[in-house]
This record gives structure tokens, sequence and C-alpha cells, in this order.
């Protein structure tokens, strides 16, 4: 029997004691890690309603978002009654299938339950006066290094605060430490370094309102120039995904820029590594700019067709609105909370064994608040693909500077998404 609530007596039932009991299944489809880490909460979610049967499927990262892609188009066929979608490609569900997902504000998601995550991690899940999604992981970016290899070389990570001490840093780690590159970074496949340095200095593929193209604007450009003094000084090798894993676990590289959820693919990936690693604050182009970003990160939207709606935004409200749904992820899995309450759990204060007794939590998410908003827009995959194209000639020697690299990157988003470039 599926039971149905009003919005009032929900927010009743989630505020205290479960007092309307409710009863059904719900279906979440998610992925890897991510997948791993709903299926933790479900515990603590029973304990509030024991009547609501969860199960998380995990189908992989790029057939999730097929089938769901494909469901939308079908109408919400075969759909689940919980997707999980990242921010870099939410609004490509919202511009296509405006209603294939539910309106949270429908099921009592005030601006009180809003004003509990950061600006930057809403500004793709909301779309004027409708909320398709609610925040669930961040990406906040750190530097991810070997303790012993800094230690050789005598560098102190303290003291790297621009993207030339860092190059001057890795030059020193490189000699110390033979066979050790200072860092990876997916060139062939991702515009990762790219984005994260850009967003710290506060440049996007596009405005921040969608409607304009700023990929060529100066920080952008700064950003990509940067990129390429790094590769040409020689401390940086391309790498994927898996090989950068390769190379965590064989102790070949000495430094790994990504978003704070990485910490759980080193923890997990590389036992081995336990007190051998520790986190910095990423660089900036000046030794007083800005030193946070954000990469990646997703959010869990309730499909159209779900016949259990209120239990599945019950469970939002447990897994992705409270401390103990979030802390239960971060333990677990390393999945960072967006909530910003959960910056304040005693648990993230706690130093951690592997990193060396080091509290890492406290020092990723203590730059949550300064990320600047990136807006993705319906357009971000084809932005995507023409970047690193673009990206890729560009460090080949393909372009005279980043300035032209990137100002053909601009026309070729615009010709590809009829947005105007921003003079």
């Amino acid at each position: 029997m599926r039971t149905t609530l009003t919005c009032a007596a929900l927010a009743l039932a989630l505020g205290s004691a479960p007092a309307f009991a409710q009863s059904g299944e719900i279906t979440i489809w998610s992925w890897n890690v991510a997948a791993s880490s709903l299926k933790a909460t479900i515990e603590g979610f029973n304990k509030q309603f024991p009547d609501v049967k969860v199960t998380v499927q995990d189908l992989g990262n790029q057939p999730t978002y097929d089938k769901s892609i494909a469901g939308c188009a079908a109408g919400g066929e075969g759909l689940p009654d919980i997707v999980t979608i990242e921010n870099g490609e939410a609004e490509n569900y919202w511009s296509q299938f405006p209603d294939c997902f539910v309106d949270l504000h429908t099921l009592g998601y005030t601006a009180e339950d809003q004003a509990k995550f950061p600006d930057f991690k809403r500004t793709e899940l909301e779309v004027e006066d409708k909320a398709y999604a609610m925040p669930w992981d961040s990406g906040p970016v750190a530097m991810y290094y070997r303790r012993d290899f800094y230690e050789k070389a005598g560098v102190d990570p303290a003291s790297i605060k621009t993207w030339d001490d860092f190059i001057a840093a890795g030059k020193k780690i490189q000699d110390a430490n033979p066979g050790v590159t200072m860092t990876n970074a997916d060139f062939n496949g991702d515009s990762e370094f790219f984005r994260m340095i850009a967003n710290e200095q506060g440049c996007a593929y596009f405005a921040a309102d969608g409607q304009s193209i700023t990929v060529n604007q100066p920080a952008c450009v700064a950003s990509m120039t940067k990129i390429k003094e790094m590769k040409d000084a020689g401390i940086i090798t391309s790498a994927d995904w898996s090989t950068k894993i390769t190379n965590n676990t064989a102790g070949t590289v000495a430094t790994q820029m990504y978003g704070g959820w990485y910490e759980g693919t080193i923890r997990t990936e590389s036992p081995d590594g336990s007190g051998k690693w520790g986190v910095y604050l990423m660089p900036s182009l000046t030794a007083d700019g800005p030193r946070a970003a954000n990469l990646g990160g997703s959010s869990l939207a309730i499909t159209s067709v779900s016949n259990n709606k209120e239990a599945a935004y019950a469970y939002l409200k447990y897994s992705l609105a409270t401390n103990e749904g979030q802390i239960a992820m971060l333990k677990g899995f390393g999945l960072v909370p967006s909530l910003i309450s959960a910056l304040d759990d005693p648990y993230v204060s706690e130093g951690q064994p592997y990193w060396g007794g080091q509290p890492v939590w406290k020092d990723i998410l203590g730059t949550l608040p300064k990320v600047v908003p990136s807006r993705g827009t319906p357009f971000q995959s084809d932005a995507e693909i023409i970047v690193r194209a673009v990206q890729t000639k560009y460090l080949g020697g393909g372009y005279p500077d980043a300035k032209a690299a990137l100002d053909d990157a601009a026309s070729q988003i615009a010709s590809a998404t009829g947005l105007p470039v921003e003079e």
C-alpha cells in the first residue's frame, strides 16, 4: 500500500518523529561511490521511516544519464522515483524536459530549506521559481600531496601560494624523487585543470545568467596560459582517471588536484598510502588571489512519474538536508556535503588516520563558502567538447597564445549555441 501525505503532514513528520507513517517503495538510480553512499543512509532513514523500502541501483555514470534522458524523452517511461543528476548536466534535463521532474516546492521545499545550501550548488538546479533538484555532494578543490616526496625535496606545502610557486616546487620535487611527476592532468580527455583554475579566478564558459559566452575573458585566458606554462615546465604528465589511480598507488605522482570527493578515491583505491598523503589549498595566480574552486558534484531529483513522491522527498530531506545523512556519506565514502550546517559537525574537525592525522575535511570544506558559482547552461556539453579540442591544439603549439585559442573556442561555441560572445 502506498500512502500519500499532505505537505504539511510531511513537514511535521520530518520535523520530529515520523508521526505520520509512510509505506511503499522508492528506487534510486546512481553510480559507483555515489550509489554506495546512498545505501549508507538507508539504515538511518529507516529508523524514522521503517515502512519505506529504499532500493539504490548502481547503473554507472554514463548509463544513468543515457537512461534517464531516454526515459524523459519517452514521457517518463521506465524511470525510477529518484535520479542522480550531475550539476554540470542538470540544465540539459530542465531545458529539454521541464515536466520530467517534480518541482520540489510542491512537496514542501521552502526558501529556508534552499538557504541551507551554498548558492553555487543551487545555480543549475533552480529555474525561475522552480526547484527541480536538491543539492547533494560538492567538489571543493584541494591539492592531495605525498608528504614524503615533498619532505625529501625540502618543500613545505604551506609555502606554495601561487601557481609559479607550484612550478618551482614541482621541479625540486621531481629532482629529489626520480621517476616521480609533480602532477597529472587529463589533457586528452578533459578540461579539468582549466575549469578548476578558471573557476578559482571567477571565469567560466558562460556568464552567470547563461546568456553569453565568457570563455575568452581575461581570467580564463590567464588560467589557460598558466596551464601551458606548467606543461612546458615539465611538471605535468597527461593521465586519465584510471592512470591517475595507478600512479597514486605506484608512487609515481606527487600531487593530484581534484574536488573533495577525490579523498575517498585515494583512500580506498590506494590503501597502502595511509599516512603518506596530505592536503593543502590550491594555489592562485597571485599571492593574495582566491584559492577556492569547485569541480563536480551532484543532486537528487524526483521524477514526475514516481508513485511515491512524498516518501521520495522524505528520503531527500533525510539524506541531503540533515547532518546525520550527509556525515554518514562523508565518513563512509568521502562524499563531500553541500549542506552548510554539516561543516560544524564534530567529525569534520577530526584528524583522519589515512591522512597522517590531518583534519582534511576541515581544510577542504572550509573553502565551500568562497566558491564562485559557475553556470553550466544547457550547452555545457557542447562547450566542453569544443574547449577540449582547442586546449589540445593550444598545448601542442597550435595557437600563438591562449587568447587566440580561447577566441577560437568562443567563436565555435557561438556557432554551436547561437549565444553571443561577451565583449
